[in-house]
């Protein structure tokens, strides 16, 4: 099967805040995702499924349809059952992917079924493996994230949680291994997104169409490009997307070096009561961004810069709501608490 011809994330025009947050969640899947905002033809879907190009290998055990990582405690239980007996556990080398979750998906096509009639019969479990099984480890995209089922959305709360998926079914359950970065768009005019969901997401961005007409003028020049020879187009862009994919990689591994000083963390948790930001979420959620930020760029110690550049990213979404308000970030006003601090 020929594999579609993706468009180049490097050859996004614009963008920057989108761009960086899917990158430092690749870096680092612990910052929990991120929430892409914008109106249609903003390129939310492309720098999405164009991530999958910059995504790093990954270590698995071999034939785990959960690949679970052969060097962690939280194995699925064929895995625990197979390390208990050998010792040890066969690994493969496998591409870290985008999973895309449908609107439409089911609760069954979500989180899998239990042959029920197979275990009254023979005694086991035999578990379908669903969505939430592909998306272990892997970027899990949902489109028109606001439009999900109810029903759905609880299942992704509780695996996002958890970082596990749970299948009952007449008194038989099964459970599996479920990490993953979400990753959502949605368009504001067709409806908003549940607070609880929202809120499991570590950072957002709002986009929106360039207004510079020179930006314009090449988001066209490069589509038309793209479209009249896709394969030349993206040769075009090889060099630029294997040197983003290098430093993804070299951040990932200079992270848990990456150090931040008592200076700043006084300075974040100063700025959420400033803001009247709710629980410890946020201030976890700057810190560990800025940390990524600093990975990113190659610094072995996060700055204010980063400080600055996380809050953007991080706060928005969490500020405090009165009924009637859009509850929006004024950023001067975080920029000037932060050089006053700083």
């Amino acid at each position: 099967m020929k594999r579609t011809a993706v468009y180049p994330f490097t050859a996004i025009v614009g963008q920057e805040d989108m761009k960086l947050s899917l990158i430092l969640n690749v870096i680092n899947p612990a910052l929990g995702g991120v929430l892409i905002k914008g109106e249609k033809g903003t390129a939310k879907s492309t720098a999405v499924r164009a991530l999958a190009e910059l995504l790093p290998p990954l270590p698995a055990v071999q034939g785990c349809k959960f690949h679970c990582d052969p060097h962690s405690s939280q194995l699925c239980d064929e895995c625990a059952a197979k390390l208990a007996a050998e010792g040890s556990l066969p690994e493969e080398t496998l591409q870290m992917r985008v999973v895309e979750l449908p609107v439409s998906a089911t609760e069954d096509r979500v989180v899998g079924t239990l042959d029920i009639e197979h275990a009254i019969k023979h005694g086991e479990k035999k578990f379908e493996a669903g969505i939430l099984a592909q998306a272990n480890r892997n970027i899990l995209y949902v489109d028109e994230i606001n439009l999900l089922d109810d029903h759905v959305v609880d299942v992704l709360l509780d695996a996002a949680a958890m970082g596990v998926n749970t299948v009952e079914r007449e008194g038989v359950s099964y459970s599996h291994p479920a990490r993953f970065v979400l990753v959502g768009t949605m368009n504001p005019e067709e409806g908003d997104i549940r607070p609880q969901l929202l809120d499991r997401f570590g950072l957002s961005v709002v986009v929106t169409g360039e207004h510079d007409p020179l930006q314009r003028v090449e988001v066209i020049k490069r589509r038309l490009a793209y479209e009249n020879d896709a394969e030349g187009f993206i040769a075009g862009y090889a060099e630029e997307q294997q040197e983003l994919a290098e430093k993804i990689i070299a951040a990932g591994k200079l992270l848990p070096e990456v150090t931040i000083a008592d200076k700043l963390l006084e300075t974040v948790a100063k700025l959420s009561v400033e803001l009247g930001v709710d629980g410890h979420r946020a201030d976890i959620t700057v810190i560990k961004t800025a940390l990524t930020v600093a990975a990113f760029n190659g610094r072995r110690e996060a700055t204010l810069a980063d400080l600055k550049q996380a809050a953007k990213l991080v706060l928005p979404h969490r500020m405090r709501r009165r009924p009637f308000e859009e509850g929006e970030l004024d950023w001067s006003k975080v920029e000037s608490f932060l050089d006053a601090e700083g």
